[in-house]
């Protein structure tokens, strides 16, 4: 079977399906939102008709969270899935309390951000630095510790900038840090259900866990290994289609490597044709600049959907 077309599926890309955006969330099990204005441009490729006001809604209700996730970085991650996948992917304190060391940042606990959250509602950098008496790299560590003890999320963007928010506020209760009893078994299901074809050596990249447990908790496929039809889709920077294995071979042919990603932790907005990256692309006013590595297909019926996507 080819690798690439069942990987499409698998990841949501051929729209076959009718999960809704936060079905697609937790089909996913955690979607890369380092960049937050790529989050919804990554939703809009896999769900059919959805909306960037739908989305809004559902991270304002609560019911999709961004929070420190797989390998260290900010993820989107479907609520219901948070008290058995958090405990497996939260923030390591040590790095943030090492870095805080080289920023001379003397009170360094994990309730400090958390005591200034309290009550507050979705805090932006600057306010919640302003609390903490704290700035730049120093606020966002401070979080991170907090985060690692289950205390601090992050609230829907404000004017585009990310807000910082206690999760007992957000959510009701801290988020639990100790992993549950099957949580292991119940990643490795769900991973390979969104990434198949599979081997625990993609999913210890994808997470950042270490290799030997995947490996022992790895059973027989019961994932869907159907394969997707002819597809093209405008993927956004940081697609977890790019993003999703130890590498992008299967997406990214070598002569193109660096033209997707250039280094510098930037991975850019691909055009997506068959499941190989065929060309990048930028938003251009009310349309795309497109720089094609080869001859393209139509990409009308794309571009279309996201001004409909955008509501313009």
């Amino acid at each position: 079977m080819d690798v690439r077309r069942r990987r499409v599926a698998a990841q949501l890309l051929d729209r076959t399906h009718t999960l809704g955006l936060v079905g697609a969330v937790r089909h996913l099990v955690a979607v890369q939102a380092q960049d937050p204005a790529a989050v919804p441009l990554a939703l809009r490729a896999r769900v059919p008709g959805a909306t960037a006001t739908e989305l809004e809604t559902a991270r304002h209700q609560g019911e999709l969270v961004r929070c420190w996730g797989p390998r260290g970085t900010l993820h989107l991650v479907a609520r219901d899935d948070l008290n058995w996948l958090y405990p497996l992917v939260k923030p390591n304190p040590a790095n943030s309390l090492r870095r805080l060391r080289q920023l001379d940042v003397d009170r360094a606990e994990p309730a400090r951000a958390a005591t200034a959250l309290a009550g507050q509602g979705p805090l932006t950098k600057a306010e919640l630095g302003e609390r903490l008496g704290a700035e730049g790299q120093a606020i966002v560590h401070l979080a991170m510790l907090a985060a690692a003890e289950g205390l601090v999320v992050l609230g829907p963007e404000r004017a585009g900038k990310p807000t910082y928010v206690h999760a007992a506020d957000w959510l009701g209760a801290p988020l639990p840090t100790r992993p549950r009893d099957g949580a292991l078994d119940r990643l490795v299901a769900r991973y390979r259900a969104a990434h198949e074809p599979a081997e625990p050596a993609d999913l210890a990249a994808w997470s950042g866990l270490p290799l030997a447990p995947l490996q022992a908790a790895w059973r027989p496929s019961t994932a869907d290994t159907r394969e997707a039809g002819p597809v093209v889709r405008l993927l956004p920077a940081f697609d977890e289609y790019l993003l999703g294995w130890r590498t992008r071979d299967h997406a990214v042919a070598p002569e193109h490597r660096k033209l997707v990603h250039p280094g510098g932790g930037i991975i850019k907005a691909a055009v997506l044709v068959d499941g190989r990256v065929a060309g990048t692309w930028t938003r251009a006013g009310d349309g795309i600049d497109v720089q094609p590595f080869a001859p393209l297909p139509d990409l009308t019926a794309e571009i279309e959907d996201l001004r409909r996507f955008a509501g313009k």
